[in-house]
């Protein structure tokens, strides 16, 4: 019985690890897209202030 129970605690603190992995990747990587856009157009901007 203790070893069914380890069992059960193992498995949903694995999956919850793993669905909690892919959601904070895919957060990084979304800001990090966003963040170059911004880049991009903030740079297009300055050149247009300048000329």
């Amino acid at each position: 019985m203790n070893n069914e129970k380890l069992y059960r605690v193992i498995s949903g603190t694995g999956a919850g690890s793993l669905a909690i992995g892919i959601v904070v990747m895919v957060t990084g990587i979304a800001c990090g897209v966003m963040m170059i856009v911004n880049g991009v157009r903030l740079l297009k901007q300055k050149y247009q202030i300048t000329i």
